[in-house]
């Protein structure tokens, strides 16, 4: 068994840093883990974070780091969901928004914060780099996200052309695209 065998073998220690911090106009999450489960608590009148603009300050100590950043329109930004308590950090299996008219699945199988391990990614497009601050729109993180890492968005590494998605994050998706779920900023959950 897998599982178990993964349990016996002692895994070398893993150590993250932050990198630096997140400073975003959205500070309250919309998806919260609470009751073993998922509930989706949209903000009135709060932009959609896709066009959020959002400033990741790097860390002045790593001088150097984001040479070259500028060269790329977009990046990958890895960063932990602050927020989630340790309630959420045990959560197996949800439906996805904590919709009860979606599958419960598999929190692998969702984008939710509500993890083992709260490392969220997202793309995002770099609007500028000045000294150790990127300005970033499309950052779906909360105002004091640690940031874990930055990576250029290559279009030859990450897109894929035979990508398959569930029935239900398709739906969800035309759901957010046809205004019939209200936008919050943030996936991040506390």
């Amino acid at each position: 068994m897998i599982g178990e065998e993964a349990k016996n073998e002692a895994a070398p220690p893993m150590q993250l840093r932050p990198v630096g911090i997140v400073r975003s106009p959205s500070k309250e999450p919309s998806l919260v883990a609470e009751s073993g489960d998922l509930e989706w608590r949209p903000k009135e009148g709060r932009r959609e974070w896709q066009t959020l603009v959002s400033e990741l300050v790097i860390d002045s100590g790593l001088a150097g780091i984001l040479d070259g950043i500028e060269g790329f329109s977009h990046l990958l930004v890895l960063y932990w969901a602050h927020l989630v308590l340790p309630e959420g950090r045990s959560i197996i299996k949800a439906h996805p928004m904590g919709r009860k008219d979606l599958p419960l699945v598999g929190i692998f199988a969702t984008c939710s914060p509500a993890r083992p391990n709260t490392i969220l990614a997202t793309v995002v497009r770099l609007l500028e780099h000045k000294e150790n601050v990127l300005k970033v729109e499309g950052l779906d993180a909360l105002d004091g996200s640690p940031i874990v890492d930055i990576k250029p968005y290559h279009s030859s590494y990450y897109a894929r052309d035979d990508v398959e998605e569930a029935d239900w994050m398709l739906r969800i998706e035309r759901e957010f695209a046809e205004g019939l779920i209200a936008g919050g900023d943030s996936k991040e959950s506390q």
